[in-house]
């Protein structure tokens, strides 16, 4: 499956919110000043929030932007549900996904779209750049907690590198998979995972990434803590082996199970020395292992059938 040429006015941009009104109104300030807005068929919101907390955000902008804002509502907080909620309102062929408080610069769509045509890929995933405020802690910023590795423009993408909060995306892809994000998944995590892995696994995809579509996070103080890190971590380890199991075929799982329980045992021992010899280095030394030891922890509950519900809300 491949592309060509994407014409004028063919891009849905999809955003879902929960309670973030100020990120929001941000975000859409910034799309309706994007240098490629002239491509964007409409702007599509879904609040997750059973208050309708972005409701009076959203009645400005459908009287006052640049391309159509559609406001819809999903009331049961699953993040699933709402990226779903959106993808079968949408009307566009590509859609552009971008989370409620994340910030693109000028050019992101365009360099997401000029990405496309020269790769001719069905997917551009693209960075999300963390930004640290006065407040946050400098062992956090050493760390490099939340920074994920960045691609050349044009690198083949793999599951290692996807997700849902900066991409491009056919939406005849998405709408070839039941779904497609899975409800399961919607209060955990993984669910982008899940999928992206699975129209991987499907094969005939081109998934690239663009390295100049840049679109900035800030790191919510909340977060940047040690208990915060570790649950995440914990879910993270969780999330790999429930996507790796649902994307195993049935009569293979068991000797995956095996195998990821045996390699999940001894990762925690060497993660647990290695924390305890690091720990004279500073903290953010000894927690990188930590997170890793919490990980193996993770797999092997998730191995053991729980399932963490990080946004419980």
């Amino acid at each position: 499956m491949s592309t060509t040429a994407i014409p004028p006015a063919e891009v849905s941009v999809c955003i879902c919110t929960f309670r973030r009104p100020a990120q929001l109104q941000g975000l859409l300030r910034a799309l309706m000043a994007q240098s490629a807005i002239g491509q964007v068929l409409e702007v599509i919101v879904v609040d997750n929030d059973p208050g309708q907390s972005a409701r009076p955000v959203l009645a400005r902008w459908r009287s006052q932007g640049r391309v159509p804002v559609v406001a819809l509502g999903c009331p049961e907080p699953n993040i699933s549900h709402a990226r779903n909620t959106a993808i079968h309102a949408a009307r566009g062929p590509w859609l552009a996904f971008i989370d409620d408080d994340e910030m693109p610069e000028p050019d992101w769509l365009e360099q997401l779209l000029r990405t496309a045509r020269h790769c001719r890929a069905d997917a551009v995933f693209a960075p999300v750049v963390p930004v640290y405020g006065a407040q946050i802690a400098p062992w956090i910023v050493r760390g490099r907690f939340f920074e994920r590795r960045r691609l050349a423009s044009g690198a083949a993408v793999g599951r290692g590198d996807v997700r849902s909060g900066n991409v491009l995306i056919r939406r005849a892809l998405l709408l070839g998979v039941p779904g497609p994000f899975d409800p399961r998944f919607g209060r955990t995590g993984g669910e982008d995972t899940l999928l992206f892995t699975r129209l991987l696994q499907d094969g005939g995809v081109r998934f690239v990434w663009c390295d100049e579509a840049v679109v900035h996070e800030p790191v919510e103080p909340a977060r940047a803590a040690l208990p915060w890190l570790l649950r995440r971590a914990y879910r993270g380890g969780q999330s790999f082996v429930l996507v790796a199991m649902r994307t195993t075929p049935r009569g293979a799982r068991g000797r995956l199970l095996a195998c990821l329980l045996a390699r999940a045992l001894v990762q925690l021992g060497v993660a647990g020395i290695l924390t305890l010899l690091s720990w004279p280095f500073g903290r953010a030394a000894w927690v990188k292992w930590l997170r890793l030891a919490c990980a193996q922890c993770g797999k092997m509950t998730g191995a053991m059938g729980f399932h963490y519900q990080e946004y419980k809300r």
